[in-house]
């Protein structure tokens, strides 16, 4: 009976690796599923073959410099920790039912100065995978939005996202969602809609209020190589030029919060609009994104709930940003950006339209899960490129980045 039970063993974890090995041997990172045909981290599957676990980590290591032109303190340092990430995913009695649980152990990573609570859990969710093209998840993860944020931060050419991300995003939620991907003739699509608490990870409870999420993608030149559609750069060198169009909406319902699932707590609720629109090219080492969003709110000024006295908004207006990068020999990659965030008049006492051009330099020597990255960038406020104008920035950012 033991040589009996070892050899199912053996034959089962084998059918698995092969199976693995034959999709998604080296596929991209997905925060929206667990990846457990990836078969990178640390393995673990049960004698029984009924358990299955990848465990994998991975920090950010920072040193950055900013400057505002009219900044009397010469400056501020950014050395730090950005991220550290822990993160398992699996299944449980079959693949059908996989698991991704994702913790973060830096401040900056954690809502912390929004909220005053430590919020390390990043993603805990279940997914159920009816087919290879359909599966549904239920728990908190990434709601389907904007491409730079449903990319891992693992995954991206510049240190940080762009302002457009920071100030339109939809982030993560605690809710449930459906992912479809299908062909219409030749061209894969991918729909994907949620529904959510809309008051994102630290929520205790919520109201009626809740926050409904729909974005749907269609690649006319074909799938991307090892999942390349999430992932910035043309690490992948296409053989053949490929194309991905991306966009959605999300409604959030009466949110609490001045971003809706981010921000500040705020004493009267308010709905939140949100569209966004994207693509993504990439042909011999040569990639190309631009992304836009806009968000639009009947009244955006409140006050914060832990002070009346306090006045306080959302951000209504829209921005884009577009990126460009090419592959050099031995792994080094040229990137640039250009950002754009345009306020709406009812806020811009608040902000101000503000544009951002950055230079990056990145070595990959594990792709992106060993990479250095030195970027420089220069803000510009209110359309004005002269440093006579005291609100203009400049900055650079080192960054390493390790991970499996």
């Amino acid at each position: 009976m033991t040589i009996l039970r070892k050899i199912s063993f053996f034959i089962a974890t084998t059918a698995i690796y092969a199976v693995c090995n034959t999709n998604l041997a080296t596929a991209q990172e997905r925060d929206d599923r667990a990846t457990i045909l990836n078969f990178k981290g640390i393995q673990y599957t049960s004698k029984d073959s009924l358990f299955y676990t990848n465990f994998r980590f991975r920090m950010q290591n920072r040193l950055g410099f900013s400057n505002v032109i009219d900044d009397e303190d010469n400056g501020k340092f950014d050395a730090r920790i950005r991220r550290l990430r822990m993160r398992m995913d699996g299944y449980i009695y079959t693949p059908k039912i996989s698991y991704s649980v994702q913790l973060a152990f830096t401040r900056g990573d954690q809502d912390f100065d929004d909220t005053g609570i430590p919020n390390i859990v990043r993603d805990a969710v279940l997914f159920y995978n009816f087919s290879d093209d359909f599966y549904i998840s239920f728990g908190q993860n990434k709601l389907p939005g904007n491409r730079q944020r449903v990319n891992s931060s693992g995954q991206l050419q510049f240190s940080d996202r762009s302002l457009v991300n920071s100030n339109f995003t939809v982030d993560r939620d605690f809710g449930i969602t459906f992912n479809l991907s299908k062909k219409i003739g030749n061209m894969p699509f991918n729909a994907k809609a949620a529904i959510s608490t809309g008051e994102g990870r630290p929520a205790m409870s919520t109201d009626n209020g809740l926050a409904y999420t729909g974005r749907i993608e269609f690649l006319p030149m074909g799938e991307f190589e090892n999942a390349g559609d999430y992932s910035e750069g043309d690490l992948e060198r296409e053989e053949t030029p490929k194309l991905s169009i991306g966009g959605g909406y999300s409604y959030n319902d009466r949110t609490i919060r001045e971003g809706g699932q981010l921000g500040r707590y705020v004493m009267n609720p308010f709905s939140l609009k949100t569209g966004f629109a994207d693509a993504i090219f990439k042909y011999q080492g040569f990639a190309y994104q631009v992304e836009y969003m806009r968000r639009d709110v009947d009244n955006p000024l409140n006050v914060l709930e832990e002070d009346p006295t306090e006045q306080t908004y959302a951000y209504k207006g829209w921005g884009i940003n577009q990126q460009t990068s090419y592959l050099l020999n031995k792994g080094y990659e040229v990137a640039a950006r250009y950002t754009l965030v345009k306020p709406h008049q009812q806020i811009t006492q608040f902000e101000n339209q503000t544009e951002v051009i950055e230079l990056g330099l990145t070595k990959y020597m594990k792709a992106h899960r060993l990479k250095f990255q030195l970027n420089a960038n220069y803000t510009v406020k209110d359309g004005i490129y002269s440093n006579t104008n005291k609100k203009n920035a400049w900055g650079g950012m080192f960054q390493v980045e390790l991970g499996i």
